[in-house]
């Protein structure tokens, strides 16, 4: 997933209003407080969750004689 750390990055942001270059406020904060806001990133629509998300199936529709 840290592949994927700009959009983390921006998502942190637009979501949280998080800057992950406010060095005070990352140092003030546990590793567990940063994984928490991750984690919630894949459960909005995010560009994480986007970016990881698998592709829809598409249902099968059998074939209508015509």
């Amino acid at each position: 997933m840290l592949t994927h750390w700009r959009l983390i990055e921006a998502d942190l942001h637009d979501v949280y209003g998080i800057d992950v270059e406010d060095r005070p406020l990352m140092r003030d904060r546990s590793w567990r407080w940063l994984e928490i806001r991750i984690s919630g990133l894949l459960c909005a629509d995010t560009r994480l969750y986007r970016a990881l998300a698998p592709e829809p199936e598409t249902p099968s529709v059998p074939d209508v004689p015509g």
